[in-house]
């Protein structure tokens, strides 16, 4: 591997680390939020803050095709407004365990999709790396409290979320690399609001600003806009250049455990040793799951990449 090469990879690496320990704290300020507004208002509150800070950012114009501005409608409505819908839907009618279980499969769709769609092909080693994490990810969540309740509409709905972020995956892959990401993000989270709007006038809950004077609510909003929604998409979607869809997204088994150690020193939630198992599993998977496995073609060449 080249210099250049390594360099890049070691950047997608930080990024994409960055981004999970921001996403996975996420769920402890948001559940801060829940006391006073709705998962809709806390949603579209996110993506106005995030617009306008990435518009402030990079003041100019992302001029698109036609073509290119309806795969940037797919892009918000499956990473923004459908995904958090389906997701706070989801936990409002099954266990919260369930829903971070069935969410964490998204990676393996997203490679499953990749495999078809993009040149990232499904390997040995990226199946079994995904298999050990989905374990950690398991044992996680369960916390050592091992608990299994199906409720199919809740299920459904968790499925829904992961499938979507799948599709946002692919779809935002061929972008990534060829336009600005502060841009290509702020087009994503602009359709995001704009799909979210009838959403939010369906449910006709009046936003109260009272809780705003307090200082706590005002940079909970401000964390959740700023840093887990503009920062954080811009850096997925970097980090979607420099390692692929299917490696960055490997990243998102981290997130139920990044949340139990957030719940653990904010919330102190109680940490099990299963847990702790889990996050080696989780760990040793997301390596895993990066190694280039050797293995022999029909004809007989060697199919493990060439080095540079």
């Amino acid at each position: 591997m080249s210099e250049s090469a390594s360099r890049r990879k070691t950047l997608g690496y930080a990024f994409a680390l960055f981004t999970v320990l921001v996403w996975g704290t996420t769920f402890i300020v948001t559940k801060k939020l829940l006391n006073d507004y709705t998962p809709l208002q806390i949603m579209m509150s996110r993506f106005v803050l995030a617009y306008v800070f990435l518009w402030l950012l990079r003041p100019r114009r992302l001029r698109l095709t036609r073509r290119q501005e309806l795969s940037f409608v797919l892009t918000g409505l499956f990473s923004c407004s459908l995904y958090f819908l389906a997701e706070n839907t989801a936990l409002q009618n099954t266990l919260a365990s369930n829903v971070s279980i069935i969410v964490s499969v998204a990676p393996i769709l997203t490679a499953v999709a990749a495999n078809f769609t993009t040149e990232e092909k499904l390997r040995r080693s990226t199946l079994a790396g995904f298999i050990t994490a989905f374990a950690g990810v398991i044992l996680v969540v369960f916390n050592g409290a091992f608990v299994l309740k199906f409720s199919p509409k809740g299920d459904l709905l968790a499925l829904l979320a992961a499938v979507s972020w799948t599709i946002y995956s692919v779809v935002i892959k061929p972008f990534t690399g060829k336009y600005d990401s502060i841009l290509l993000t702020r087009r994503t989270i602009f359709w995001g609001m704009i799909t979210a709007v009838p959403l939010l006038a369906a449910e006709g809950a009046p936003f109260p600003t009272a809780p705003l004077a307090r200082g706590d609510i005002l940079l909970s909003f401000l964390f959740l806009g700023l840093v887990g929604s503009a920062v954080c998409y811009v850096l997925w979607n970097e980090a979607f250049r420099c390692l692929g869809i299917v490696a960055t997204n490997s990243f998102i088994y981290a997130i139920p455990f990044i949340t139990m150690v957030a719940a653990f020193f904010f919330l102190h939630e109680h940490i099990s040793p299963a847990a702790i198992v889990g996050a080696v599993l989780i760990t040793a998977g997301v390596i895993l799951s990066e190694q280039p496995w050797r293995r022999s073609l029909p004809d007989g060449q060697d199919a493990s990449p060439a080095k540079s």
